[in-house]
């Protein structure tokens, strides 16, 4: 369908959007491409949900603009100050707002080579200058490559596709080496990693440490898009006065009650965590044990290559397609040879296997 864009803005006419991880809607489909949690949410949080629904006049009025119980719980949770947190409507609203508040410089964004591809997206929304900084051979990153001016650095920790993590020495030694730029942390994944792994530790030393997460993986509610940042009193200020000039009310009451309740039930979030881990260690085994490379992961998916003479990367991943074996594969520069395989249940994993030794034969 041809699109008329003679009413568009100059601005919209020239946007070249993201497209999000495909959500196919066919049955039976073993689904291990966009990174959702295989287990449920928290049976709690779906609890406090419910409750809110219960009270459905309660819907006819606005929720809290400000989220308080939700930053109060988190800021409780990770030992901060209520003025440290910031939350908004998924973790993409809040990163979209931080290109908007903190990268709109005179000076260039560095950030990885490969990473996010919605980064260079919102770079081009808000004409934020970007800087592409390659990862070393083996995916990881040189903090020496980020000793140049900037006005600002992101790096997705672990990275995105990858799973490899950056050291919090690392971290640091970026923050130090530009204390006039925000260096954010998009920590999507960060829960699958070892629990120290974190840069919210650092924030109280570096008042230019910016983290990010979400609800989305490891507290298994992508469905109710809640993000959150952590930071400096002063960069989260700075978060509330674009919010609040854009949209005041980016969390609804049920997601509010959900989150809150989540980040609560920590036995159930600690139960789900481990077995996720438990589940990517054995995927990686098993893969392994099939001819792939795999980074080592601190996510809850796996890059893997596989190292198979007759069939390229391309095809397995068409071949698994076709067997309704969805995984994510792209045509780009230095990752065209491997494959993303989101961590799924023990039955998604064990067919995954199954339908690649069939293919592989």
């Amino acid at each position: 369908m041809t699109v008329d864009t003679r009413l568009w803005s100059d601005k919209i006419r020239n946007l070249t959007p993201y497209v999000a991880g495909e959500q196919p809607k066919a049955d039976n489909l073993c689904k291990l491409n966009t990174n959702e949690n295989p287990f449920p949410p928290s049976p709690k949080a779906i609890d406090a949900m419910q409750q809110v629904l219960a009270r459905g006049a309660d819907l006819r009025l606005y929720p809290d603009p400000e989220s308080e119980d939700l930053c109060q719980t988190l800021a409780g949770y990770y030992k901060l100050d209520r003025s440290q947190v910031f939350v908004g409507n998924g973790s993409d609203e809040v990163l979209a707002f931080i290109f908007a508040c903190f990268f709109v410089k005179d000076r260039p964004l560095l950030t990885p080579d490969i990473s996010y591809s919605f980064y260079p997206v919102y770079a081009q929304t808000f004409d934020v200058d970007t800087k592409i900084i390659p990862l070393k051979d083996d995916f990881s990153i040189d903090t020496a490559d980020y000793n140049e001016s900037c006005g600002g650095i992101i790096i997705p920790n672990p990275n995105a596709p990858t799973g490899v993590l950056l050291a919090l020495d690392d971290i640091k030694k970026l923050a130090k080496q530009h204390p006039n730029a925000v260096i954010v942390i998009d920590e999507a994944y960060i829960d699958y990693a070892d629990k120290s792994a974190s840069a919210i530790s650092l924030i109280d030393d570096f008042d230019n440490v910016l983290v990010v997460q979400t609800f989305s993986k490891s507290r298994a509610l992508a469905g109710l898009r809640v993000g959150m940042a952590f930071g400096n009193t002063n960069l989260i200020s700075a978060l509330n006065t674009y919010k609040n000039s854009f949209n005041s009310y980016p969390i609804d009451r049920v997601a509010q009650a959900g989150a809150v309740a989540s980040i609560l039930d920590e036995e159930y979030f600690e139960q789900k965590r481990q077995a996720v881990i438990t589940l990517r260690d054995r995927l990686t085994d098993d893969l392994a044990g099939l001819g792939f490379d795999v980074l080592p992961s601190a996510a809850n998916f796996v890059f893997a290559k596989p190292n198979h003479s007759v069939l390229s990367t391309q095809e397995i991943f068409e071949k698994l397609r076709s067997q309704g074996v969805i995984v994510r594969h792209w045509n780009k520069p230095r990752i065209s040879d491997y494959l993303r395989i989101t961590v799924g249940t023990d039955e998604q994993n064990a067919r995954l296997i199954q339908t690649l030794k069939e293919i592989l034969v």
